[in-house]
């Protein structure tokens, strides 16, 4: 087998870990392979829709109503946007040097359920459908200008009304004190393992934000996966990134999240 064919075996492989995974990490991805998984354990399989039954922690603001709009109570609050104005408000490839971003599909219709109720919000996230349920998303994924540097990032935005989209965060930092241990999920191809929940120091943009990593079990091998998550008014960004490699954490390029937060800031 060539080192190309073993780096797309590899990509496609990790990449039944989530669906963030497959839309970051596809097979053309130039990551390297790491060699065959020993004791192995479960696959993961992540899609929207599944892990939704989580209820609010109790830190948690309650949901929002439909249409929900500029709330006094919530920093930063703004109107919800729809979906064309997502479609529009969401990076390009114009907006950060270096890049280029394309098309996503979005999440397929089902996903991961954790065995840890406590988890749900950040199976939501892993599923592409963060928690309280978006009024409207839209989904793009980001390369480098070249191999070496490629990010292999993707991006999505969703509006949630300004108390929906300061939920989605209260909760994601609830479940990543209490899930920091691990957590276990089953879904459409079986049951999946992630070893450990830690936070990490988020990029000072928006509203409010907050970073953490999720490293998978894929065949008794680690597989890092980093999120950032920034709010802007109703809107919250979500950024994810994988190492296909080890047991590193990938770097999240600060500039696409910066550059996101300002076209997302009220002009």
């Amino acid at each position: 087998m060539t080192r190309r064919t073993e780096r797309t075996a590899r990509a496609v492989a990790v990449a039944a870990l989530a669906s963030v995974v497959l839309a970051a990490c596809g097979p053309d991805d130039p990551e390297k392979p790491t060699g065959t998984g020993k004791n192995a354990s479960p696959r993961a399989s992540a899609a929207p829709g599944a892990g939704s039954s989580g209820t609010p922690e109790a830190t948690a603001p309650a949901d929002p109503a439909p249409g929900d709009t500029a709330n006094p109570g919530v920093p930063g609050a703004s109107k919800p946007l729809t979906r064309a104005e997502l479609d529009r408000a969401i990076l390009a490839t114009a907006d950060v040097p270096g890049y280029t971003v394309g098309p996503m599909d979005p999440p397929p219709p089902q996903g991961e359920t954790p065995a840890e109720e406590a988890c749900a919000p950040l199976t939501a996230l892993l599923n592409g459908k963060p928690e309280p349920a978006a009024q409207a998303s839209a989904y793009r994924q980001i390369t480098g200008a070249n191999a070496e540097s490629r990010p292999a990032v993707s991006v999505f935005l969703t509006t949630h009304g300004n108390q929906g989209a300061a939920t989605v965060l209260n909760r994601l930092r609830t479940a990543v004190t209490a899930c920091r241990d691990g957590f276990t999920t089953t879904g459409p191809t079986g049951p999946s393992t992630y070893r450990s929940v830690r936070a990490l120091p988020p990029v000072k943009a928006g509203d409010d934000g907050l970073a953490y990593q999720l490293t998978a079990d894929f065949e008794g091998d680690p597989v890092p996966l980093v999120f950032h998550v920034v709010r802007s008014g109703a809107t919250v960004a979500t950024f994810y990134t994988a190492n296909l490699e080890g047991p590193k954490t990938p770097e999240m390029p600060a500039a696409l999240i910066t550059a996101q937060a300002a076209k997302l800031s009220p002009r």
